[in-house]
């Protein structure tokens, strides 16, 4: 009996959330639309703070508002978490463009090419989750395939079900590798946006060390290494250097 209570309160609680959520979602929206990107910020942000609840919407709109209230960092680091969530949208894409344009650093980028940067964008076509879902389908069509070899007796259908069950296992197999390949970069890969408003990038961990360039807010990086306060970045121009912890915030918790 207390096992049902505890579902119903943990239901009851979710559709107060939710129903939080959405109100909170459609009073920032009004607020936009009225031009107070201020008040909206603050409605958007405190559904981040209720709880695991977001979108590449909420991000997107954050994003507008903050480029429309001239915060840099602010709106890059939005728009660019609503591109992880929806890799492929465009007007996300174009958003981002125009708020890149106001950063100060302008550097170039140098593009990763060969097998493994391949790779990697095949493997950025679906979240691992959905691999993985897609490795299971793939495994429910073997066993189907095989059910119909076993059971069948017809020469013709043997080798059909025979075939596609190669087939399958073959697919099943590539979907699992995308899945936990998905997985590695998921870790590996960690994006961060500068959010100081100017800051060094040192030779190394230590403010003693050898300015290499100097960062303004708006600029993304790549996490490589953390040491202390210091967090060992790549730029987008492939150059290498130590940042203090506190000058970026990462994209990916």
């Amino acid at each position: 009996m207390k096992k049902i209570v505890y579902v119903i309160i943990l239901v009851s609680n979710l559709i107060f959330a939710q129903n939080e959520v959405k109100q909170l979602f459609d009073e920032a929206n009004d607020l936009y639309k009225k031009e107070k990107y201020t008040e909206a910020v603050d409605k958007y942000e405190s559904i981040l703070t209720i709880g695991k609840y977001e979108s590449s919407e909420l991000y997107f709109n954050l994003g507008n508002c903050y480029y429309k209230l001239g915060k840099v960092a602010p709106s890059i680091y939005n728009y660019e978490k609503a591109l992880l969530l929806k890799p492929e949208d465009r007007d996300i894409k174009t958003n981002l463009i125009f708020a890149q344009k106001t950063a100060i650093d302008d550097i170039s980028i140098v593009p990763n090419v060969g097998f493994s940067n391949f790779i990697y964008k095949i493997s950025l076509w679906f979240h691992y989750d959905v691999w993985a879902w897609i490795t299971v389908g793939f495994s429910m069509l073997f066993l189907i395939s095989f059910v119909f070899y076993y059971f069948s007796g017809r020469t013709i259908i043997k080798r059909t079900f025979f075939l596609g069950m190669f087939v399958f296992i073959g697919c099943l197999v590539v979907a699992l590798t995308f899945a936990f390949l998905q997985k590695r970069f998921e870790r590996t890969i960690r994006p961060a946006i500068v959010f100081e408003e100017v800051t060094n990038l040192k030779s190394e961990a230590k403010n003693s060390s050898k300015s290499l360039k100097v960062l303004h807010e708006g600029t993304k990086v790549y996490v490589k290494e953390t040491l202390d306060n210091w967090k060992r970045v790549e730029l987008t121009d492939k150059t290498e250097g130590w940042i203090k912890k506190d000058a970026i915030i990462e994209l990916k918790k």
